[in-house]
């Protein structure tokens, strides 16, 4: 179903199963059991030094995480819809997951197995195709079939991993207007939305990640476009359109 690699392993992810091999030589190192994974989903770490693993467990929502370097393996059940998408920070201390439903991304400390935060992209049922933390993981992206990429302010910074009643940080969360109302009605008023969003073709398939300029988003569509964005951290709202291409046609470039 998919590859992933490191200099030191690669992983292939079968089905309902994962073979995790020594790069040097290919000798076999583990295999991993999974609940039916049709999306080949699976992520690894990619500093130097001891892996991470993140893969579906044996049921429905749950996800397993393997600390190489303690030798421990953690579950999380974090939806109670089927997994649709994962994403890992580089050294692997944070885990963002969506389910099927596509409505809430939670972001989980792959340490203990805690929920340090949970994002709402809408409150329609979406196909969700990419999730992607910044480098410093003060933030994530996410891509989904309505065509709107969204860019959301995390709680967590790039120091140790703590919770955030042990931090302050720059940007907050934005939250609903009518979070006042929390204890009477349900938790979508009180959800943590985007604060940097673009909408661009309905339907497209979208890969999305953080680009090398600041406060940038690179957009790769399965139609060979290509866009690089800028958000104000501040402000937030539409992000604006820095650049456009299209690699499947080479003579064209479109705004």
């Amino acid at each position: 179903m998919s590859v992933r690699l490191r200099r030191d392993r690669i992983v292939v992810i079968l089905l309902k199963k994962i073979y995790v091999y020594n790069f040097a030589d290919l000798k076999l190192l583990q295999q991993i059991d999974t609940f039916t994974n049709p999306k080949g989903l699976c992520e690894v770490s990619h500093l130097s030094g001891s892996m991470v693993l993140v893969c579906p467990g044996l049921q429905k929502g749950q996800i397993r995480v393997e600390h190489y370097a303690s030798k421990q393996t953690k579950f999380i059940m974090a939806h109670d819809s089927r997994i649709v998408c994962l994403a890992l920070t580089h050294d692997g201390r944070l885990l963002a997951t969506a389910s099927s439903k596509g409505t809430l991304i939670r972001i989980f400390n792959t340490l203990d197995g805690s929920l340090l935060q949970e994002v709402r992209r809408g409150a329609d049922r979406a196909d969700i195709y990419s999730l992607a933390f910044s480098t410093t993981a003060e933030r994530l992206a996410v891509s989904s079939d309505r065509g709107t990429v969204h860019v959301f302010n995390l709680k967590v910074d790039s120091g140790p991993l703590q919770t955030t009643s042990d931090q302050n940080i720059g940007s907050p969360p934005v939250v609903s207007h009518l979070s006042f109302i929390k204890g009477v009605l349900p938790r979508y008023f009180s959800s943590e939305w985007s604060m940097a969003r673009i909408h661009l073709n309905e339907g497209l398939q979208y890969v999305v990640g953080f680009g090398h300029q600041k406060n940038t988003v690179v957009i790769l569509g399965m139609d060979g476009s290509f866009y690089l964005c800028q958000f104000d951290p501040v402000a937030g709202g539409e992000m604006t359109i820095m650049e456009s291409h299209n690699f499947l046609k080479s003579d064209e470039t479109f705004s």
